[in-house]
C-alpha cells in the first residue's frame, strides 16, 4: 500500500532497527543502476495536498498553506475535502509513482493506463484495507472485500462512504473525476509551486545519484535520511525504513524509486504492497528541523528522562557540570545509584562528560534535549 508505511504489525521475519520496527525492501541481486533518485510532480502534489489538509503537521509551510487555502475556489476546496482520505492521514499509492516523469500530465497518463482493479486498489487501500501488507482481493471482484471496504468507508463518514460507493460502481468515472481534480489543483496553485521547488528536488536527486555511483547505496541512503539504512547479511541485501510499523517487500529485479520532497517533512513514506514496485518518498529538508533521529533513539531518550530521579538530576545537570559524588550528596542517594542513572542518560545521548584531574564531570546536552520534542513529533509523523 502506500505509503505511510504505517500498516502492518507482526509481519513474519520483520527486520530489526533501533526502534524494533521497520519497513524493509529486499534488493538482493539488484544492480545499482536499478536504484533511481528522481523528483515526481505527482508525488509533490500529494505532499502539498496533505500540507493543506493538515497544516499543523507542517508549521514551516504556514505562509504557503494559509495563502493557498485563502485563495482556493470554494468548489475546488469542497472537492478536495471529498477526496482527502487519499492524502490526509497517509498517502495513497496512486500519489507515489514508481516511474516518475517530467510532467504531471505524463504521470496522470500513467494512472489512466492502470487497469480498474489496480487503480481502485491503489486509491482505496489506505482507508479501506487494513491488510495492506498481505494483499487482498480487489473489491471490484470479491464480495467479501467489497463489503469490508464499504464498512470501513462508512466508519469514516457519509462523504467517504459515498465516494467509495461511487468508485466501486463506476471506477472509470471516478478515475476521470480524480484526474480532473488534480489537474484543477495544478492550474489553481501547484504549477507555480512546482516551478519553484523542482530545481531543488532535481539537484537533490542528482546529488544522491552521484553519491550512489561514487560511494555506494549506503552513503546515498544515509544522505537522504537517517531513517534509511542498508543492511547486508551474507548475500541478502535490504533497505530498511525506520518506521513505527512492520512491513516487508522485495524488489524482485524491479527498479526502486526514491522521490525527494520539499513539502513532505517530517513524513517518510514507503510503498510496500504486494505486487507493487517499491517507492520511498523522503524529505529533502529533514535535517533542518530536529535531528531526524531513529524511532528507537527517541524512545530511549523519552524513557531516560521519564524516571523521577533522573528528572531531578537533569535539573542540576542542565545548570552546570557535576561529579557523581556531588550529585549523590545533593540528592541523598549513593554514588552507585547516581552512576546507574547517569549511565542511562548517557546511553540515550543526553549527557556530555569531561575529565578534570581525577574527577569526571557530567552535564546535560541541552541542545539534544531541546530537540526531543521535535524529534518525537517527527518520529510519530514519519
Amino acid at each position: 500500500m502506500t505509503a505511510p508505511v504505517n500498516r502492518r504489525d507482526g509481519v513474519p521475519g520483520a527486520y530489526r532497527t533501533m526502534g524494533g520496527v521497520s519497513v524493509t525492501i529486499d534488493i538482493t541481486g539488484l544492480p545499482p543502476e536499478r536504484i533511481h533518485f528522481s523528483p515526481s510532480p505527482l508525488a509533490e502534489l500529494g505532499a502539498a495536498l496533505h500540507a493543506l489538509a493538515e497544516p499543523a503537521h507542517h508549521p514551516r509551510l504556514h505562509a504557503w498553506t494559509t495563502t493557498v487555502s485563502a485563495g482556493l475556489d470554494p468548489c475546488l476546496a469542497d472537492r478536495l475535502h471529498e477526496a482527502d482520505f487519499m492524502w490526509r492521514s497517509t498517502r495513497s499509492d496512486l500519489l507515489l509513482p514508481a516511474e516518475p516523469r517530467e510532467t504531471l500530465a505524463e504521470e496522470l497518463d500513467d494512472l489512466d493506463r492502470m487497469d480498474d482493479e489496480d487503480f481502485v486498489g491503489a486509491a482505496l487501500e489506505i482507508s479501506c484495507s487494513p491488510r495492506y501488507g498481505e494483499g487482498v482481493p480487489s473489491p471490484l471482484v470479491d464480495a467479501a472485500s467489497r463489503r469490508r471496504t464499504l464498512d470501513l468507508a462508512a466508519a469514516r463518514g457519509p462523504r467517504q462512504a459515498a465516494f467509495v460507493e461511487r468508485t466501486l460502481a463506476d471506477p472509470a468515472a471516478t478515475r476521470a473525476w480524480i484526474r480532473r481534480l488534480l489537474e484543477d489543483c495544478d492550474e489553481a496553485f501547484f504549477a507555480d509551486t512546482w516551478r519553484r521547488v523542482r530545481v531543488q528536488l532535481a539537484a537533490d536527486a542528482r546529488h544522491k545519484t552521484e553519491l550512489l555511483r561514487r560511494r555506494g547505496l549506503a552513503e546515498a541512503l544515509a544522505d537522504a535520511s537517517p531513517a534509511l539504512a542498508l543492511e547486508e547479511d551474507g548475500p541478502a541485501t535490504r533497505i530498511t525504513v525506520d518506521k513505527l510499523t512492520h512491513g516487508a517487500t522485495a524488489a524482485e529485479g524491479r527498479p526502486v524509486a526514491f522521490l525527494p520532497t520539499a513539502f513532505g517533512w517530517p513524513h517518510l513514506f514507503a510503498v510496500h504492497a504486494p505486487g507493487r514496485r517499491p517507492v520511498v518518498q523522503y524529505p529533502v529538508s529533514a535535517r533542518e528541523v530536529g535531528g531526524a533521529e531513529p524511532v528507537g533513539t527517541v524512545r530511549l531518550r523519552l524513557e531516560a528522562v521519564a524516571h523521577p530521579m533522573r528528572m531531578r538530576l537533569c535539573r542540576s545537570l542542565a545548570r552546570g557540570t557535576y561529579s557523581t559524588s556531588e550529585l549523590a550528596d545533593a540528592y541523598g542517594i549513593t554514588a552507585p545509584e547516581v552512576s546507574r542513572h547517569l549511565a542511562v542518560l548517557k546511553r540515550a545521548g543526553l549527557l556530555t562528560t569531561q575529565r578534570r584531574g581525577r574527577y569526571v564531570l557530567h552535564q546535560l546536552d541541552v541542545s539534544v534535549v531541546a530537540r526531543l520534542g521535535s524529534d518525537f513529533l517527527e518520529s510519530v509523523l514519519r
